[in-house]
């Protein structure tokens, strides 16, 4: 069970959470309004009210979490949203971090392999404030080549490789950013694709994420 209250207590852990992830070298104020607007704890089990806003992630089912807020905005950050951008995302889960996207002004489209969650989302009364969301059930190696290209492409979960068919989904210019690695800890990248189809790699901090894969879960 979700709460559905947003009272002055919730909103003043936000304000603290936004001091945290600012102090931790977030820079960029539109990520910072957008954590500081989300109600963190409407995409958790009422369980987790009480400890919500802590900087960590939390299990919401399926072998799944919500990212820590502090990997939310970094990731965002890397992408360097313009208004209007359109955006993909590999990896739903709770749609947190599809919210913050959409609350800096940008279409999303995410993507989910577990039908559960996907499922979930689509009861979740609060995604309606956000138009720009659009929801699928799929799988997030292949993308979502009818909707390309993207301007931007953000991965929430731990690749053992670049998917060569989200860089092909890139614009020229479009940024992916994606943590890459098999073991307990990742290395986020951040790919731009070049005009020749190729990608320019830069190389960032070192993540935990669960396991991206193949396949849809249902």
């Amino acid at each position: 069970m979700r709460v559905v209250d947003d009272t002055y207590r919730h909103k003043g852990l936000r304000r603290q959470l936004v001091d945290l992830v600012r102090s931790k070298g977030i820079t960029d104020d539109r990520v910072l309004q957008a954590i500081g607007n989300i109600p963190r704890h409407y995409f958790m089990d009422s369980a987790f009210d009480k400890i919500a806003y802590e900087d960590r992630a939390f299990p919401i089912g399926e072998e799944q979490t919500i990212s820590q807020p502090y990997t939310v905005a970094y990731q965002t950050q890397l992408l360097e949203l313009k208004p209007f951008d359109k955006v993909l995302e590999i990896g739903t889960g709770s749609a947190y971090q599809a919210c913050v996207l959409a609350e800096m002004g940008v279409q999303v489209y995410t993507i989910e392999r577990q039908k559960k969650l996907f499922d979930n989302n689509k009861q979740f009364a609060y995604l309606k404030k956000y138009p720009a969301l659009k929801f699928f059930y799929g799988d997030g190696f292949e993308g979502l080549p009818t909707y390309a290209p993207f301007d931007k492409v953000i991965v929430t979960a731990a690749a053992p490789f670049i998917p060569p068919k989200l860089i092909a989904q890139l614009k020229p210019g479009g940024r992916m950013v994606i943590p890459v690695g098999e073991g307990q800890v990742q290395r986020m990248l951040r790919l731009t694709r070049q005009p020749d189809g190729g990608a320019t790699e830069e190389t960032f901090d070192n993540f935990s994420f669960v396991p991206m894969l193949d396949g849809k879960n249902s």
